[in-house]
């Protein structure tokens, strides 16, 4: 009897120890948007929850129960066909930050104590219409460094999408500051005027600098966004939100290094057994997967994560962080595991060349970024599990998708060395640009890997003009991912000659550009 008793109390001790460490909860439908669980709003099924690591789904009550640490995130990751309340500042309010103690002493706050647990942690949906069909905007890198820049952004690249329509939702790629994390909120206002729900991605330059452990390195991050690792639907798009730097880089406990944890890793697998495999998986990062210097990210975790996505034939990779612009295609001589390659749009940045290069009429930095691409934003259209994509040019006509160059006079009937080049800031190896000049034949135009001659122009002005010129020196080139080069007609009238481009980009769409140069018989 007595070994029974004892027994009995053993279990009830786990029992109790395991209700503590576990946090329960309602997803509802919150039919007056109030963001409180009342008595007639129901609570829906099959809703995926999550701890960072751990994915559930609600059961038929709406109910859900995850185990808990000290230091958790309990979020929601949104179905198709609901939407999520935002808060005064268009932040989406998917999550629940649980820190009873708080964050650490860092040099910028991070999350202030949050006490003890309450007894139920419910999330409000609300019930919507949601087409399969949508376009989503998309931030590379604001990454101001002072409240000067965070105007340059404001006036530059937040003006000009103000008030947009018909864009159910926004994504900044990370580096939403830099460095300086009391720019969060200035960036948050900033933002804000959009008027439109706006996700964000952790960057390198979003860190905690003297966090001792890469878990506790987004915690100023965390107490203004919530989760740097989060999922959510919309249509047939399931997106994916990753912090994919690893701080202190691990090799070294200097500086950073591209990759995932193995918590993340697991986080990513858990949620895909919830995720139709008919569907588009769309990743969101700052890091890109593959840099030019081959070193930037870890190998394993790559090839970790290409297991995890072998199953889904639909997928695609948003980065952002080098302030370029690239289109890069991973077969199976990268490890990637399906027949069809996965696609990673690395996107050009909003604050461009970091803010610098010659000031424009409004007194902001042109910042053209070092392989030519000029600084803006991204469309991306979705149609079920398809996508296409766009890049719109700050202050510039929709249509303008290319930098043509091209000498302004020639000498007649010399061969010269010098050439037309277009840099089609969206294109990559595999498109088509032709060029014909005076509407004759259309002619192939060679894609090669060289500095993009007209960036190469507005650098060298700054090294060869003999008074300081207002703003701040644009960066050295880098190597073009998106320049073809055609040779230059000299056997033709004295005079003017017109040059027209096109190019068709990877989805079939064309687009054109116009330039011209000038024959003159040659100098004695």
């Amino acid at each position: 009897m007595k070994t029974s008793f004892i027994i009995l109390c053993a279990s009830l001790l786990t029992i109790g120890a395991s209700a503590q460490n576990n946090v329960t909860g309602y997803v509802y439908n919150d039919l007056n948007q109030n963001s409180k669980k009342e008595r007639r709003e129901k609570g829906i099924d099959s809703v995926a929850v999550s701890n960072g690591e751990q994915v559930v789904l609600t059961d038929e009550n709406g109910k859900y129960e995850l185990p808990l640490g000290i230091d958790n995130i309990i979020s929601i990751i949104k179905p198709a066909g609901y939407k999520i309340t935002t808060d005064g500042n268009n932040l989406p309010q998917f999550f629940y930050n649980y820190k009873p103690q708080g964050s650490p002493e860092l040099k910028f706050k991070g999350v202030s104590p949050t006490g003890k647990l309450p007894k139920s942690v419910d999330f409000g949906l609300v019930k919507t219409v949601e087409a399969d069909s949508f376009t989503a905007l998309i931030f590379g890198d604001p990454q101001p460094y002072t409240l000067e820049e965070i105007e340059f952004f404001k006036k530059g690249i937040v003006a000009e999408v103000e008030g947009i329509k018909d864009i159910p939702f926004g994504i900044s790629l990370g580096d939403l500051v830099g460095n300086d994390l009391s720019l969060f909120n200035p960036y948050i206002e900033a933002i804000k005027k959009i008027g439109i729900p706006w996700y964000n991605v952790m960057g390198n330059h979003d860190l905690n600098f003297d966090a001792k452990t890469d878990m506790l390195s987004d915690e100023t991050y965390e107490a203004h966004f919530g989760p740097a690792n989060y999922a959510f639907n919309y249509g047939k798009v399931h997106f994916i939100v990753l912090d994919n730097i690893l701080y202190p880089d691990p090799r070294d406990s200097e500086g950073y290094w591209g990759g995932l944890r193995e918590d993340q890793l697991n986080f990513i697998a858990n949620d895909l057994k919830y995720v139709p495999k008919d569907h588009l998986i769309v990743l969101a990062f700052h890091i890109p997967l593959s840099e030019p210097d081959g070193d930037a990210f870890r190998d394993d975790d790559r090839a970790d994560l290409f297991r995890l996505l072998k199953e889904y034939p639909h997928t695609l990779s948003l980065s952002a962080h080098t302030h370029i612009q690239k289109q890069s295609f991973f077969t199976e001589t990268e490890g990637w595991l399906r027949e069809k390659p996965h696609h990673e749009y690395n996107v050009g940045t909003t604050s461009g060349d970091w803010y610098s290069g010659k000031l424009d009429t409004l007194g902001i930095p042109i910042s053209t970024m070092r392989d030519g691409t000029p600084k803006g934003y991204a469309f991306l259209h979705f149609d079920g599990n398809k996508y296409t994509m766009e890049y719109k040019v700050a202050g510039k006509p929709k249509a303008y998708q290319m930098e043509v160059f091209a000498p302004k006079v020639v000498a007649k009937d010399r061969h010269t060395r010098a050439g037309i080049y277009a840099n089609f800031f969206m294109g990559n190896e595999g498109d088509s640009v032709m060029y014909s000049v005076d509407n004759g034949d259309w002619k192939p135009m060679t894609y090669v890997l060289d500095y993009d001659p007209a960036y190469a122009t507005l650098v060298n002005e700054w090294d060869t003009n003999t008074e300081l010129m207002p703003g701040r020196r644009s960066s050295n080139p880098v190597i073009s991912t998106h320049l073809w080069r055609g040779s230059i007609p000299t056997k033709l009238d004295v005079g003017e000659h017109q040059i027209k481009i096109k190019a068709t980009d990877m989805f079939g769409n064309e687009h054109t550009a116009t330039s011209s140069y000038r024959l003159e018989h040659p100098k004695k």
